[in-house]
């Protein structure tokens, strides 16, 4: 797809300023040239607007004001106006210039900033993964890749419901709020082993699309219990405790990623009353904290949440 913002590379500014001068010398011929009643002064716009990704703010203003000053040269209004169409057109033109300075300026923070961060996930420690709204994972980094698929080592394209079941149906989920939250669970390796972990995950929304990033922690090394208590929630019942309005509340607060306090204050009941219906729906689902609360209800609950 051809990017306009590609004009203003920064390996096209000697190519880009030539131009600019060759228009402006262009422009200036035909309006000297042509009859007196004839303007070419709004041409200048192109010229400077091509400039603006490559000069400085003072740089841009003097440009506009020089191409302003060859505009009423060749002008053949009232020369006692001249002072204020020149000061207007040059704020005209200075002002189209540093519009452009300021978007093309941004866009090369903003690619600045996604690079750095692209290099800081490549080079984590941490396993990292991102998926797209079909559940084919759309990047993985090097520590996820050997977490998950030693063999192959490439993650990308491959479904991540092969490998953490869990998160395909955080993102396939058809509730429109995002998840902000973590979670324990299994993860399946390619090699055929089942490792226990834990998991950092958001859902975010990127050209309609909805989407899940995560970060994974093995925990079969830090934590022996983990085994056994992620294997006592997969053998849990799968038929599902009924919740009423407060626990459902709670929950959906809880896969928002809100602590204690922030839930009483969304629902107006005091602390107690939320560590109490926490309780009642680790009860309800059968977990021992919150990563496993959040587990469950994305296995029997996604209608509520």
């Amino acid at each position: 797809m051809l990017r306009v913002d590609a004009i203003w590379e920064a390996s096209r500014r000697t190519w880009a300023l030539a131009a600019c001068g060759v228009i402006i010398a262009a422009i200036a011929i035909a309006d000297y040239f042509t009859s007196a009643y004839v303007s070419f002064g709004l041409l200048y716009l192109f010229p400077i607007m091509l400039a603006a990704g490559f000069l400085s703010r003072r740089a841009i203003i003097a440009l506009s004001l020089i191409c302003a000053a060859l505009g009423e040269g060749f002008s053949a209004l009232d020369p006692y106006g001249r002072a204020s169409r020149l000061l207007f057109a040059t704020l005209a033109l200075s002002g189209s210039g540093l519009y452009v300075y300021e978007l093309v300026r941004s866009r090369r923070l903003s690619r600045a900033t996604d690079e750095r961060l692209r290099v800081l996930i490549a080079t984590s420690p941490a396993a990292i993964l991102t998926v797209g709204e079909s559940g084919l994972i759309e990047s993985a980094n090097e520590a996820a890749a050997e977490m998950l698929d030693p063999l192959a080592g490439n993650l990308v394209g491959q479904d991540v419901r092969s490998f953490v079941p869990e998160l395909q149906d955080a993102v396939s989920s058809a509730s429109g709020s995002h998840f902000r939250t973590s979670m324990q669970c299994e993860l399946h390796r390619t090699n055929g082993e089942v490792l226990p972990a834990h998991v950092w995950f958001s859902t975010y929304t990127e050209r309609g699309a909805r989407k899940l990033a995560a970060i994974m922690a093995d925990m079969s090394e830090d934590n022996p219990a983990a085994v056994e208590a992620t294997s006592e929630l997969a053998l849990a019942s799968e038929e599902r405790a009924e919740l009423n309005p407060r626990q459902t509340a709670v929950l959906r607060l809880v896969m928002n990623g809100l602590k204690n306090e922030e839930i009483a204050a969304r629902l107006g009941v005091s602390l107690s009353v939320v560590k109490n219906t926490l309780q009642q729906l680790y009860s309800r689902t059968n977990s021992r904290n919150r990563s496993q609360l959040v587990r469950a209800a994305l296995e029997h609950y996604q209608d509520l949440i």
